[in-house]
């Protein structure tokens, strides 16, 4: 079959699948693409003669990603996108979305174009040239942050190349970016493919069973803890192992709390959800990692904010047990590993712990520790002036008044995260979608726009700030074009307030955080700036919404929740004090201070960091 080489890759691509439990799903489901000289004729002549795959247009490279990655989220890693760019500048925008989904395990497949392959010309536009090195390209930047990269220079180099992106793509140990480089001349090579490469291909995704002595050892550890704690991660969730867990932790009475990628896992009203882990976590759920002489971390990575920087599992003999479909993760924090799919690991230590159950007086003690912090939740939530300006979690409390398990909510960075993490009441197993492992600011409106295309029908909001906004607002305009319902809420506060913050804390005064005007004096002291983000929604297709008070916003989400076309709710936000605003970090996170300065905020902000210091461990 006489194809070019762009040509025969749409082809193959629409014709991989995934299977797992009897499900069957197409492994690429569309391909997203901005196009420029490098890709025009190659992958975008292709996707015109190959009807067989969908396309969207996108108008930023990092954020197609984002909508890629939104969607393979959503479709639990079984389904994901393809992103075709340019050479040059539109690869090397490739690099943060990659980054990204590796971090995350969440599968997408890069296709960015590349200098030529036969060299006609030196330099040809946007080629980046190295002396030592006549063979490398602006798409490297893409290797390291990609979990398979492979160059195509010769046609018959797709098959092996095209099979293993496949290959990492549907493995869930594996998974995260995949990069094919294209050079533009070898896209629109023609080349006699066998019919064999083009047929259905399905990659079935096993579930594998935990090792017989690992699974003992596990059993043992945890029967034997007199406070044991389990830690659910996201790969709880990709795995769909949520009704096991919720069956485990109900037998056994161990309570679970969650990381950020987790969090939802078990709804929060489950008798045994003690809610957020970490330096975002809430107290009962940070008491009892603190005081826990066994954790058992299902499908999580350990990042600093799980252990609030190797501070918080304080029991002077705590082990891990680690559950996790990646041999990598299983070891960390010198664990028990189990290495297996969340969801069969589970199910065998179900099994195998029937019928052991924690002390009632364990089960008593977290139980009022948790309608304790449900009182702090709901006064953080609290609005008793209807006609004041809200805050931050006043405009959380609002939403949480109207939505319900149907409903998705997207953050990704800023102090929303935290606020998110401690406070929100999650209905449903795939309700909280916050990025937090690469934390990307500008994440949130392009995953979105996946999450709506992977899960049709349902509300979902991007919860973004000022600052987020600013960063990466343009796919308002594909959510437009797609007639797409997103429903974004900005909350404008003038400034990075979650930065901010942790300035002040650290001794650096929120130097440079501000939206304000530059004073006479040389700082940001001076107004703040008359930027319209609720113009700039609006200038891009966006209905906007400007609630200026609790009474306008309750009516504005409602509104918005309800709405068929693209809604914007902008509200300006009041700052919270410490009555009106969320409960403290719960945990610490380690951020370096200043060993010496001349600044007393810093030089006091040292002596609370050293003092923190002291309580790190290393678990041997």
């Amino acid at each position: 079959m006489r194809l070019t080489v762009a040509q025969a890759l749409v082809r193959f691509l629409a014709a991989q699948y995934t299977e797992r439990d009897g499900e069957r799903h197409r492994l690429i489901a569309a391909t997203w693409g901005v196009f420029g000289h490098g890709n025009v004729a190659g992958i975008g002549q292709a996707l015109i003669e190959e009807d067989g795959m969908p396309f969207h247009q996108g108008r930023n490279e990092q954020a197609m990603v984002h909508a890629a990655v939104g969607y393979a989220r959503q479709r639990n890693r079984l389904s994901a996108h393809a992103v075709t760019t340019s050479i040059g500048p539109g690869a090397t925008n490739l690099v943060t979305g990659a980054a990204l989904a590796t971090i995350n395990h969440l599968p997408v497949l890069l296709l960015p174009g590349d200098t030529f392959a036969t060299r006609p010309a030196d330099p040809v536009l946007q080629q980046l040239q190295v002396p030592h090195a006549g063979d490398v390209s602006v798409n490297d930047c893409l290797r390291p942050v990609s979990r398979s990269f492979d160059r195509i220079v010769r046609p018959e180099a797709l098959i092996p190349a095209a099979l293993e992106a496949m290959r990492v793509l549907a493995d869930p140990a594996a998974t995260g970016a995949v990069t094919l480089a294209l050079p533009q001349d070898v896209q629109a090579e023609a080349y006699d493919w066998p019919a064999r490469f083009f047929a259905e291909r399905t990659w079935r995704i096993r579930r594998a069973s935990p090792d017989e002595a690992e699974l003992d050892a596990a059993v043992a550890a945890i029967a034997g803890a007199a406070r044991p704690l389990i830690v659910a991660g996201g790969g709880v969730r990709h795995s769909r192992a949520e009704e096991a867990l919720a069956d485990l932790a109900s037998l056994t009475g161990i309570p679970v709390a969650s990381t950020q990628a987790g969090k939802g896992v078990l709804p929060h009203g489950h008798p045994q959800d003690v809610g957020a882990v970490g330096h975002t976590g809430t107290a009962v759920a940070n008491h009892l990692a603190r005081t826990a002489d066994v954790v058992l971390g299902v499908g999580t990575r350990w990042t600093d904010f799980t252990t609030a920087s190797g501070t918080l599992f304080g029991h002077p003999s705590v082990r891990f047990v680690n559950l996790n479909t990646a041999a990598f993760d299983a070891h960390k924090q010198t664990a028990l590993p189990l290495v297996a799919d969340a969801r069969e690991g589970i199910e065998q230590l179900h099994a195998l712990l029937d019928p052991h159950h924690v002390p009632a007086h364990y089960v008593h003690e977290y139980a009022e520790e948790k309608l304790r912090w449900e009182a702090r939740v709901t006064a953080a939530y609290a609005a008793p002036d209807e006609d004041a300006r809200p805050t931050q979690t006043q405009v959380l409390g609002v939403l949480d008044t109207l939505v319900d398990a149907d409903d998705i909510l997207i953050n990704a960075a800023g102090s929303l995260p935290g606020d998110l993490h401690k406070l929100w009441r999650t209905r449903s197993r795939d309700q909280y979608h916050v990025e937090y492992g690469y934390s990307c600011m500008g994440y949130e409106i392009p995953a979105a726009i996946g999450v709506l295309l992977a899960a049709p029908g349902r509300p979902v909001w991007a919860l973004v700030g000022d600052g987020t906004y600013l960063m990466n607002p343009t796919e308002i305009v594909t959510a437009v074009q797609e007639r797409l319902p997103l429903k974004l809420v900005i909350l404008q506060n003038h400034g990075y307030a979650s930065i901010g913050g942790l300035s002040e804390a650290v001794g650096a005064e929120r130097y440079g955080t501000d939206y304000r005007l530059r004073a006479a004096d040389g700082g940001f002291t001076g107004p703040p700036l008359p930027v319209d983000l609720g113009a700039n929604a609006a200038s891009l297709g966006m209905r906007v919404l400007r609630p200026r008070t609790i009474r306008d916003l309750r009516e504005a989400l409602a509104d918005a929740r309800a709405a068929t076309d693209p809604t914007c709710v902008y509200v300006e936000t009041e700052t919270a004090d410490s009555v009106s605003g969320p409960p403290p970090a719960q945990a610490w996170w380690d951020v370096p201070v200043a060993e010496i300065s001349t600044r007393p905020s810093a030089v006091k902000a040292r002596e609370e960091y050293d003092r923190h210091v002291t309580a790190r461990r290393r678990h041997l």
